[in-house]
């Protein structure tokens, strides 16, 4: 009774404090993120008050958020929309591959941590964040601009590439053989494959079947759908968090945006309790250690990320100060670099304080490089302002208001 009766204390304790730093974010106009980072560098191990009754309850919370974050992600794309990038924005999606995930699978082979570490540190500095990136262009009121259609196409590119990615991560994590391993990326390409037909042909069949006028139905058949294969997925080595995409990619249409609505808050909720349990899991005493390496790669990856941005904007026809704001805009590295690293600290502890480290400084300087990459590039090019081809009428306004913030 006792043990239960400090788990309650403390998850109440935790509950109530990632509120009111999420409310503190919202007010300054930041992401959460190092916020609940930090938090659980200071309730962990080696922290300021270790918190040990409620550690079972947070990892299972973790794993749930993990599981909600990529389903939400699902849910925000159809199939056809998934295809259709793949079509266009493939050789966007490579050159961000090799000029992002190289820098960190180097790193992990010159810091001596071996092959499994060095792919999954590639992953680590490869993906930028969905969501802080998201945020950044309502903030700076860049929805209807030329480049965001770009800027999405790349982080769509990305998401899709970590349906192949975290499989085979898993797979080289447990340590399957050579065979076992091309099973299991073969389920999974296959497992990816035949979602994205089946929601192609016969996406509103399933969203039918799932489909209820009643919310806490559609939320109880949505949920315990996307656990169950999840789980299922976690059994075949593919990967929970794949099969939540999964899920996400099936259902469309209405069931989708219902079940988004429905699922925000707890993604939210599950999502923050992620971030934390991962700091908890982090020694604070073992940061400063990687803290050098951090920066280092922190300052190469976002020019590698501000190149890509660049390279894909270019690509579509954007003009020169949209390609650098498109560039500014993809920095910011989060929540799938956590993911990736939580996987991978069973096979090198130091990964997790290194991936820590790296997240807070990139989601703190993503925001920054975001509204800032194109006045400085401008100032070093010492030419006027170009003329605004590469801003449709639509964003003009929007982009007038924001100057005189």
């Amino acid at each position: 009774m006792h043990n239960t009766t400090a788990m309650l204390i403390e998850l109440g304790a935790i509950i109530l404090a990632l509120g009111l730093l999420g409310r503190f974010a919202g007010h300054v106009g930041f992401s959460p993120i190092p916020l609940y980072l930090l938090a659980g560098l200071a309730f962990g191990h080696g922290g300021f008050l270790p918190l040990d009754a409620s550690e079972e309850f947070t990892a299972t919370g973790a794993e749930i958020g993990v599981i909600l974050l990529l389903l939400l992600l699902g849910l925000e794309y159809s199939a056809s929309e998934l295809v259709t990038n793949l079509k266009t924005q493939y050789p966007s999606g490579a050159i961000d591959f090799v000029l992002n995930a190289v820098p960190g699978a180097a790193a992990a082979l010159i810091l001596g941590w071996g092959p499994v570490a060095a792919v999954a540190l590639a992953g680590v500095t490869w993906i930028s964040s969905s969501g802080v990136i998201a945020k950044v262009l309502g903030d700076l009121r860049r929805l209807g601009n030329r480049e965001t259609p770009v800027v999405l196409g790349v982080l769509v590119i990305e998401d899709l590439a970590m349906a192949v990615y975290l499989p085979i991560l898993t797979a080289l994590l447990a340590g399957v053989s050579l065979a076992g391993g091309t099973v299991t990326l073969l389920i999974s390409l296959g497992a990816v494959g035949a979602v994205l037909y089946l929601a192609l042909r016969h996406g509103r069949l399933i969203s039918r079947a799932v489909s209820s006028d009643n919310a806490e139905m559609l939320l109880l058949v949505v949920l315990g759908l996307t656990l169950l294969v999840a789980g299922i997925a976690q059994e075949l080595q593919v990967s929970a968090a794949v099969g939540a995409f999964l899920v996400g990619i099936a259902l469309s249409g209405e069931v989708a945006e219902g079940a988004s609505t429905l699922l925000t808050p707890l993604r939210d909720l599950f999502a923050a309790v992620f971030f934390v349990f991962f700091g908890l899991s982090t020694d604070p005493a073992d940061i400063p250690p990687v803290l050098v390496p951090a920066l280092i790669l922190a300052v190469i990856t976002s020019l590698t990320k501000i190149a890509t941005g660049w390279y894909a904007a270019r690509r579509a026809g954007v003009g020169s100060a949209g390609r650098w704001r498109a560039g500014g805009t993809l920095v910011a590295r989060g929540e799938f670099s956590i993911v990736i690293a939580g996987l991978a600290v069973g096979v090198e502890p130091r990964i997790g304080p290194l991936a820590t480290a790296y997240v807070l400084i990139l989601v703190i300087i993503g925001p920054l490089t975001a509204r800032w990459t194109e006045p400085i590039a401008r100032r070093i090019a010492r030419r006027p302002p170009p003329a605004a081809l590469d801003v449709p009428a639509a964003a003009e306004p929007a982009e007038a208001l924001h100057t005189h913030h």
